[in-house]
This record gives C-alpha cells, sequence and structure tokens, in this order.
C-alpha cells in the first residue's frame, strides 16, 4: 500500500465532514475520499444488523478506491460495526466515540449529557465506555430524534431545530448538567443553536480532534503517512442530493467538488 494512497471516510450523510475537515487541518498533505451515505441516513434508527450491512458496503467503495485507511466517521457506525470491520479487513479503521472521558474528567458539577443517536446509546461499546470512565459521574443521555434529518436538509438554524434542541437540553440545564458530549458527527454543526441555550461556561465537547491525532498515529506506525509533500486530491460522493453536501464542504472550506453516486 503506497502513503500516497487517499484515506477513506464515509458517514450516513454530511456529519463525518466535521471529522474530514479536522483530519485535512492536521495532515494537509493527505488525499482524501469522503462517502455520503445520506440515502440511508439515519443510521441511529437502525438495527445492528442493518448497520454492519451499510458499513460493510461503505467500507467495499472504499477499498475499491485503493484507501489505505478507513475513518468511521459516524458514532452509530463505530459502536456497531467497527470490531466486525476490523476483523473482516486487512486495512486500518479509526473509530469514533462519544468524548465521555475528557467530559467526566472536565464536568465541576459531576453531571455530563450526552446527545446522541439512539443507535450510540444502545450499543455495547457506549455502555461500556460509561462503565470505564463515569464513576462517580451522573450521566443524562438523550436520543437527539429529528436532529439528524433536519441538519441533512440544511435547515441548522431553523426554527424546528431550536425547538427540538431546547427540548432535549432544557432537563439536562435543570439538572446542573455543565458539560455535553456531542455523540454523533452531525451535531457540531449544532453548535452555534445550542450556544444561544446553554450558559456561557458550558462545555461543548465532541471527538474530531482525538479522531484526527489517532488518524495520524496509526499512518505514522503503519509507515503510510504522506510525507511526499504532493498536492492533495480530494473526492467526495453522495447518494443523495449533491448540492446539500456541497454547501457544507465549502462552509468547512474543503478543497473538494461533489459527485452523485449510486451505492
Amino acid at each position: 500500500m503506497s502513503a500516497e494512497a487517499p484515506i477513506g471516510i464515509f458517514d450516513s450523510g454530511i456529519g463525518g465532514t466535521t471529522i474530514w475537515k479536522r483530519i485535512v487541518s492536521l495532515m494537509p498533505h493527505e488525499s482524501g475520499i469522503y462517502l455520503a451515505d445520506s440515502k440511508n441516513a439515519p443510521y441511529g434508527t437502525k438495527s445492528h444488523d442493518e448497520i454492519i450491512a451499510l458499513s460493510v458496503k461503505n467500507t467495499e467503495k472504499l477499498r475499491a478506491f485503493g484507501c489505505k485507511i478507513v475513518v468511521v466517521a459516524c458514532n452509530t457506525a463505530t459502536t456497531n460495526a467497527i470490531d466486525y470491520l476490523r476483523q473482516s479487513y486487512d486495512i486500518p479503521f479509526i473509530g469514533i466515540e462519544p468524548a465521555i472521558k475528557p467530559a467526566a474528567l472536565q464536568t465541576k458539577t459531576k453531571k455530563v449529557g450526552v446527545l446522541a443517536t439512539r443507535g450510540t446509546l444502545s450499543s455495547q461499546l457506549f455502555h461500556h465506555t460509561m462503565q470505564k470512565y463515569t464513576s462517580g459521574i451522573e450521566v443524562f443521555e438523550q436520543v437527539g430524534e429529528g436532529l439528524v434529518e433536519l441538519i441533512e436538509a440544511g435547515k441548522m438554524d431553523s426554527k424546528e431545530t431550536r425547538l427540538l434542541l431546547k427540548k432535549y437540553l432544557q432537563p439536562m440545564l435543570a439538572n446542573g448538567v455543565d458539560t455535553l458530549v456531542l455523540g454523533c458527527t452531525h451535531f457540531p454543526f449544532l453548535i452555534p443553536e445550542i450556544r444561544k441555550i446553554v450558559p456561557r461556561e458550558f462545555q461543548i465537547l465532541d471527538s474530531g480532534h482525538a479522531v484526527a491525532r489517532q488518524t495520524k498515529h496509526v499512518l505514522e506506525k503503519s509507515g503510510l503517512l504522506n510525507t511526499s509533500g504532493t498536492k492533495p486530491i480530494n473526492f467526495c460522493y453522495t447518494n443523495y442530493k449533491t448540492h446539500l453536501l456541497q454547501d457544507f464542504i465549502d462552509k468547512l472550506e474543503l478543497n473538494a467538488r461533489v459527485a452523485y453516486m449510486d451505492f
């Protein structure tokens, strides 16, 4: 495998672009191929077996493109499918876990909120992480039902989105939560709206930086980090509306054009 081969990234839609942005910022010479499986979003409402099947489909496509590593830029896919993927393929996989550990270390009230999909909150990996890091911490779990669909439609600042966020966050605030974990890669797009609801000192954590650092670490360890200095080539594919994804790519200042592909 060549070090100049691209990094592969997939998500159930546009959310993983927040992870891709962090990877590009840390490793600007790496090329990337991003798959937005918006046709099947959200993964969080699907069964364990369905999520595995979708993750395999995306992985097969990225392998066909010659990717040297696959970033599963979806919390639900990570918690349900990454063990299966690692057992089934001979390339490295990087997964995403909600930032439970840093939240538990940073909270002053010892009360942490987790906003995630049902598929993430019900997974074995999530519960294992909770048991490992939240001793003495009270955790308030909230399924962010409806939010992924609104983000996919580009309605981050809509009245409907604001009403849902208030519905999900106000009970946490009333119970003294001072730190929120965003357990879905779509949800960082909602931070501006969340900031309008929570106090100024309220902490909002996501996994983007940690995922980018781990991706670089694994590439270095595997001898696959691109040190050639060549100009990166980025491709982005969606099986839904290209203009919606292009808007997000442009907002994040990612140098990539979006094309439609049936996958």
